[in-house]
């Protein structure tokens, strides 16, 4: 009985560890990225909605978005998944979201390249 104990907690102190070890690593990403200042507050606020809410991104902010890359980007929504405030949401979700918003800037900003000739 007292080993499964110690077992028991020895699984929630792991996890809470790897949860901690998640956000240090975004955390560390974000830094060493500069991501907080690749964006203008408006295209950040634009791509929140487009992922965490019900809206769209401009092609603007697709640009600033692309800009800021995908590792700034995936860091982001993941430290942004970690607050408390939006522990209800879906995963499953928002992680659709986050992979549709992300493909649809790549191809707007494709689609406006200008064509090698």
């Amino acid at each position: 009985m007292a080993s499964l104990n110690v077992y028991s907690v020895l699984v929630v102190l792991f996890l809470t560890c790897r949860a901690v070890m998640a956000t240090k690593e975004n955390d560390q990403i974000i830094k060493e990225n500069n991501c907080e200042t690749k964006m203008g507050l408006p295209c950040v606020l634009e791509a929140f909605r487009s992922i965490f809410e019900r809206g769209s991104i401009s092609n603007k902010c697709c640009g600033e978005l692309v800009v800021l890359g995908k590792v700034c980007h995936s860091a982001l929504v993941k430290r942004t998944l970690e607050n408390p405030l939006f522990k209800d949401l879906s995963l499953t979700t928002i992680t659709a979201k986050n992979i549709q918003t992300w493909n649809h800037c790549l191809a707007m900003i494709d689609s406006l390249s200008p064509s090698a000739y």
